[in-house]
């Protein structure tokens, strides 16, 4: 296995080769829909397919876009499926593809920090992203894929392959069963893959961001059949060159084909996906030291990383769902799917040591790679008993995926974060695994099964949700150097949820909802401060943090928002330092308050946005030294406003804005290092004419405009830097 190369040429070539091939495929659907009798056509147009509910006449599925076409009117409730966001006892928000390509945005960060629930910062020691919802962090090895765990490439993701981005706030281990890695106690999120639509699309673009990247891109869809029962959807994006920050390259190859039948019975769907990311000097984040007061920020273009630090994802995965209704009432489904991930990093990251910038930096590499294994079954009911409706969910869910990984080190050196020092690719003093050829480090099985009820009263007026999942937590750990097995977890858990929903009208609903989070318990270590830990090895129950929530939602058709109020207690452990044994008795308690708006309130005008408010407390610490104080990385105050104008009486010229603010966090539970509170403004316009009968989009969007240099995060308990000020321009054309 080699350190990962920047050389564009080979995969250049290869996606541009496949983005022909997609343009054939174009030109071959074309051909067969004008075979299509005009009559047939019509007829096709009044129905709509999307996510496996197939709506006929004008009526919308939940995952249609709401006014304005930023976000969607539903999203993925987990086991509960498909439903309209006001319909629910839960908070979510769904963000549409529209909205990815009017932002232009590059990963999934780029899209969530439209969201006021939710911040974005780096992973420990490399590129990948984790965002904090409601205060907790959510790994991104933890996103979910057309309501599957494990299927992603696991740290940076193409928006191109995205349908809708679902972002759901709160606990959600009944819906969602627990996570791979274990995290999401705050929040979800699920990625819908892009799906074949009523209407034909033929779209083919190219774009140019600061510093020198460029990109190409793909995207059509057409349905067939005599009843466009059938629906082919292919995206394909190469970009590639210099970001904004100095010295940092990046490389994005993807393609995905989306395959579904729309049956009178029987509705299949099939995605299949390919992502390669190669980043070369990758900006790192900053590590300091224990009592040090966070250093100011470098230059917003500044790079401590070195040139030969990097990474190399390659990722492939697909999942097949199936549907059939065996009788009106009653709808069964089997999900499978598989996804295979090959890493290789060389990573460098800061240590700082004063406030002058001086730093220590060491070469770290890890080679890792995963098989997973997932998938789901179960059958939805529905039925009456007297003036009562159900709707009625059993399912079993299932996931196996095995790791391998290795890791190798140099000695440290010098440097600064201000005046970066660059050196040579230093020799290892270290390997263990070795790294030319990983071993099992980690293996993980997920079980569960679940059973709900939603009771309709009243005309479906009131509903009430009631269940719970039971779930089994395996995960096996192995020596790097032996591959003797070292732990084995193994754990049962049973989640319950208590949810209403009440809609006052049509625009009005109020609801509330218990309902918990569950992630993996820990192990108790063999010392502690010199001493033998008195119950080392105890393993204990996984975790339960327990959310409560009560809110409002307001639809007025064309503008939306909602306002919701909600606290989750989430324990942790510690060695009692009288009694030397490791206990369960710490606590992050999270209080909140969350405000969202959406829509489109005058023709033309769309507005995106809201604002959180959390009071992230530590509570029960260790000999009450830390009560009272935030937990780490949490902002206290987010708050977003985006809004977008296409001026009257013109050829569709449309101008933007957004402001994002964050207040601010803590390194560490001392509240000792902080953060500062930080403001980003960005700016965009863009224009549809139509050229030789065909429209065209032209689109520009300064990112950062100020070129603010800011901490963004203190996630991992490390410095996530801000991205510098970014010019994206682009051009698409409908064909």
């Amino acid at each position: 296995m080699s350190r990962p190369s920047f050389s564009p040429s080979r995969l250049a070539a290869s996606v541009r080769l496949a983005l022909v091939g997609t343009l054939l495929l174009a030109s071959a659907a074309q051909a067969a829909d004008a075979d299509t009798p005009d009559s047939q056509r019509k007829a096709n147009e009044n129905s709509t397919t999307l996510s496996g509910v197939q709506v006929q006449a004008n009526v919308a599925p939940p995952t249609a876009a709401y006014a304005g076409g930023q976000v969607a009117k539903g999203g993925r409730f987990g086991v509960l499926g498909n439903q309209d966001t006001i319909n629910v006892p839960f908070s979510l928000t769904s963000y549409t593809d529209t909205l990815v390509r009017a932002q232009q945005a590059h990963t999934l960060g780029d899209v969530v920090a439209n969201d006021p629930a939710v911040r974005v910062g780096s992973g420990y020691g490399n590129y990948s992203q984790t965002f904090m919802i409601r205060g907790f962090k959510l790994e991104s090895d933890d996103i979910a894929f057309d309501g599957l765990y494990g299927l992603l490439p696991r740290q940076l993701l193409a928006p191109e392959l995205m349908g809708r981005i679902e972002i759901f706030k709160g606990a959600n281990a009944f819906l969602n069963g627990a996570s791979v890695g274990g995290s999401g106690v705050g929040g979800a999120i699920n990625i819908a893959p892009k799906r074949a639509e009523k209407d034909p699309v033929t779209r083919v673009g190219v774009d140019y961001g600061t510093d020198s990247q460029v990109g190409e891109t793909v995207d059509i869809g057409r349905r067939f059949g005599a009843n466009d029962e059938f629906g082919l959807r292919v995206n394909a994006v190469h970009r590639e060159g210099g970001t904004a920050v100095d010295g940092e390259k990046r490389r994005v190859t993807a393609a995905s084909v989306a395959f579904d039948y729309q049956g009178d019975k029987l509705r299949v769907t099939t995605d299949i996906g390919y992502q390669k990311q190669v980043i070369q000097g990758g900006r790192a984040t900053v590590f300091l030291d224990p009592n040090l007061p966070v250093p100011r920020v470098p230059s917003a273009k500044t790079n401590y990383s070195q040139p030969w630090s990097g990474s190399s994802l390659e990722d492939t995965f697909g999942v097949v769902r199936v549907e059939y209704d065996f009788a009106p009432w009653l709808t069964g489904y089997v999900a499978a799917g598989a996804h295979h991930g090959n890493e290789f990093g060389d990573y460098v990251s800061p240590t700082v040591h004063d406030l002058a910038g001086n730093a220590t930096e060491s070469r770290f590499t890890v080679p890792y790679i995963a098989n997973t294994g997932t998938g789901e079954a179960g059958l939805n009911a529905h039925f009456d008993t007297g003036e009562v409706t159900h709707r009625v969910t059993l399912g079993f869910s299932a996931l196996s995926t095995n790791k391998k990984a290795a890791y190798a080190g140099s000695t440290s050196f010098n440097t600064n974060i201000y005046e970066p020092v660059k050196v040579g690719l230093p020799s290892y003093i270290y390997d263990i695994g070795p790294i030319s050829d990983p071993g099992y480090t980690g293996r993980t099985q997920l079980r569960s099964i679940v059973l709900t009820d939603t009771l309709g009263f009243m005309d479906d007026r009131l509903q009430v949700t009631v269940g719970a999942r039971r779930q089994r937590i395996h995960a096996l750990s192995y020596d790097y150097s032996s591959g003797a097995k070292t732990s084995e977890y193994d754990k049962y858990a049973t989640t319950p949820v208590l949810a209403a929903n009440f809609r006052i009208s049509d625009q009005w609903a109020v609801y509330a909802n218990h309902i918990e989070a569950l992630t993996p318990g820990d192990t108790a270590p063999n010392t502690f401060g010199g001493k033998v830990v008195t119950n080392a090895g105890q393993q204990f129950a996984p975790y339960k943090a327990k959310q409560n929530e009560i809110g409002v939602k307001w639809d007025a058709g064309n503008i939306g928002s909602s306002l919701a109020l909600f606290q989750i207690k989430q324990p942790s452990g510690y060695v009692n330092t009288t009694t030397n044994t490791y206990e369960i008795a710490g606590q992050q308690r999270n209080r909140g308050v969350e405000w969202s708006f959406f829509g489109e309130p005058v023709k033309g005008l769309r507005i995106l946005g809201g604002a959180s408010y959390i009071q992230p407390l530590l509570t029960k610490t260790q000999n009450g030294t830390n009560d009272g104080h935030d937990a780490i990385a949490v902002p206290r105050v987010q708050a977003n406003a985006g809004v977008e104008w296409t001026i009257p009486n013109t050829p569709d010229l449309t101008l933007s804005a957004r402001a994002v603010r964050t207040s601010k966090q803590y390194l560490d539970v001392a509240n000792k290092q902080r953060l500062p509170a930080w403001t980003t403004y960005d700016l965009g316009a863009r224009i549809t004419p139509t050229l030789e009968g065909k429209p065209v989009t032209f689109n520009v969007s300064v990112l950062n405009v100020t070129n603010k240099s800011y901490w963004a995060s203190a996630l991992e308990q490390q410095l996530s830097q801000g991205a510098p000020r970014t010019v994206m321009v682009s051009a698409m054309v409908d064909l």
